[in-house]
């Protein structure tokens, strides 16, 4: 199987010009732009996407942040300032499909924005590769992860939020590696702590990090990969992991990334 690079991927306005229109775009959001972990994952999901052929945009200098935390930290105000900014870039591209790789990009997208006009068909990236797996469009080797130990981490605003649980784990059950859940897990889960606009703050005054004690719960079922599906829920299980000093044997991935070196999509 050939190894897609990592091309200039073209924005909307580029598009535009040429009188093309994507059949997604792809909503980047200001982790996966500017984290150099997130980027990580954004380069794993343009290479799945070029691979099955998907035609693809960004809106690169265009797209602003959803507002997402701007709205849970309060600022109302900056929240719909933003918004009607990119509902009215979004418009005037005639934007009908976005997926994205961050929840609270998702979320804002698909169930905030259409109380101000945005109306969209949004996916999350965990939803888009479980049926171009189930389509057969995305092939992955079964053997690279088999007998490897995963447990998934289920991202608040995909699951609680949104009742996405299963295409995460449909996606991971194609690896042919064993998946073991965490005690709290599903609808039950535990945020990782930097929900609410809590990853832009200093932690408040406790015994114990949220993020320490999700961890500990994941290192309970003793992993070899621990899986996540949000920039967020990256970061503060991977603090976790080294504040637990096991980043030599646990490592901390998006699914993207997974699915993508199973497909044999790096090297």
């Amino acid at each position: 199987m050939a190894n897609p690079t990592l091309t200039r991927v073209p924005t909307m306005a580029e598009m535009a010009a040429s009188g093309e229109q994507p059949e997604i775009l792809f909503w980047v959001g200001c982790a996966g732009s500017f984290d150099q972990r997130a980027q990580k994952v954004t380069g794993a999901l343009v290479r799945i996407l070029n691979q099955v052929g998907i035609k693809f945009a960004v809106l690169g200098q265009e797209e602003l942040c959803t507002g997402d935390p701007a709205r849970r930290a309060g600022n109302e105000f900056l929240f719909q300032m933003m918004a009607a900014q990119n509902i009215a870039t979004l418009e005037g591209y005639g934007v009908k499909k976005i997926v994205t790789a961050c929840p609270h990009c998702f979320n804002t997208l698909k169930n905030e924005y259409p109380v101000l006009g945005g109306n969209y068909t949004v996916l999350h990236h965990t939803s888009l590769i479980q049926d171009l797996l189930d389509s057969g469009r995305l092939s992955v080797e079964g053997g690279l992860f088999k007998g490897k130990r995963i447990t998934f981490h289920d991202s608040c605003y995909l699951g609680r939020a949104n009742d996405i649980y299963e295409a995460p784990r449909a996606a991971m059950a194609a690896l042919d590696a064993e998946l073991v859940e965490m005690r709290s897990c599903k609808s039950r889960g535990m945020c990782c702590g930097a929900g609410g606009a809590q990853m832009f703050k200093e932690a408040e005054p406790g015994k114990e990090e949220v993020n320490h004690a999700r961890t500990a719960e994941a290192l309970d079922v003793k992993p070899d990969y621990v899986a996540v599906a949000c920039p967020f829920c990256n970061t503060m299980m991977s603090d976790g992991v080294k504040y637990a000093d096991r980043q030599d044997d646990v490592r901390v991935r998006d699914i993207a990334e997974l699915v993508a070196e199973a497909a044999g999509l790096f090297g």
